[in-house]
């Protein structure tokens, strides 16, 4: 398994700011007796990553908001005395390569606005490399399998995000308030694949599959992919990658041309191209690209993970 795609680093600028906002956060009110909830959670950012003020029992401060990682992820430098268990004959890969064996604890309470999760497993990792580049004090990333029965729409404009725990009453009927003008959005549908969010589009001919990554600063393809591919990429420069561990490699920067989610052609779009194939499973299934910050925050997004379905506001 690969646990994070995240990327730092690669910001063709090379320049990272974090923009803090003082909105409060709002849990919205449901009907008595219901099993559903919603809230409004502000969010910052460092560089192109958003950040969440988030608790993992005492200890609060800012997670990532990673859908490339598959669950709860603790920066180990304040969990390290949590007790803890090695997972056999398993890595924590990223785009870069292997980063380490897994270790795994537990949270009893994690507290993110309206989400009250208790018994969290979380896997424990170095995240010092990512404080150090964004200079911010990171305790975690939050991955995917927190908001399984949630639908999240994520607003980058107005550094908003908005969650509703879809109840087993409404799993068919629920729909958020902005979600009523169907002329204003597009509608893809998505596959959760290895804990992540995958959707599909055609370019030259071929279906790419491709990973929706809030954890991922940056636009990837792969560069093991047919060459016609690449006649709708302009190469700009080449640059030094770093992902989850401490490796860098060195990737082709450009922009991607003719690239169409749902029936939105996203016109000119960053990317690098750099080689996947670690992020492969053991049956050889991979992805072919990510689409991260630049795709995500070209307009505002949302995510049903209970009728796998993406919502593009145009």
């Amino acid at each position: 398994m690969f646990a994070t795609t995240i990327l730092y680093g690669a910001n063709p600028a090379d320049t990272f700011t974090q923009r803090t906002i003082s909105i409060t956060l709002q849990t919205l009110p449901v009907a008595p007796g219901s099993d559903s909830v919603s809230c409004i959670i502000p969010f910052s950012r460092a560089g192109n990553l958003i950040l969440l003020r988030a608790k993992a029992d005492t200890t609060d401060g800012n997670f990532i908001l990673d859908t490339g990682a598959p669950g709860l992820v603790l920066n180990i430098t304040y969990f390290r005395d949590y007790p803890t268990t090695v997972a056999e004959n398993e890595e924590q890969n990223g785009i870069t390569g292997s980063v380490s064996a897994v270790t795994k604890t537990q949270v009893n309470d994690l507290v993110l606005g309206c989400i009250h999760n208790n018994s969290v497993p979380a896997d424990l990792l170095n995240l010092g490399h990512i404080e150090n580049t964004k200079a911010v004090r990171i305790l975690g990333l939050i991955g995917l399998s927190v908001f399984s029965r949630f639908e999240m729409i994520i607003d980058y404009e107005n550094s908003l995000l908005y969650l509703h725990r879809i109840g087993k009453k409404e799993a068919t009927t629920y729909k958020h308030a902005m979600l009523k003008d169907t002329a204003a959005y597009s509608t893809v549908p998505i596959e959760i694949w290895n804990h992540k969010i995958m959707t599909s589009t055609i370019i030259a001919g071929k279906k790419l599959r491709l990973i929706i990554d809030s954890g991922a600063e940056c636009n990837l393809l792969d560069s093991r992919l047919p060459s016609k591919i690449f006649d709708n990429v302009e190469i700009l420069k080449r640059i030094n990658l770093s992902g989850a561990g401490n490796k860098k490699v060195e990737a082709l920067y450009g922009n991607l041309n003719n690239l169409t989610i749902g029936d939105q052609n996203t016109g000119s779009l960053p990317v690098i191209i750099t080689n996947l194939e670690k992020t492969c499973l053991a049956d050889n299934t991979c992805i072919d690209g990510i689409l991260g910050f630049d795709f995500l925050s070209l307009h505002k997004i949302g995510f049903n993970f209970v009728n796998n379905k993406m919502y593009i506001w145009k």
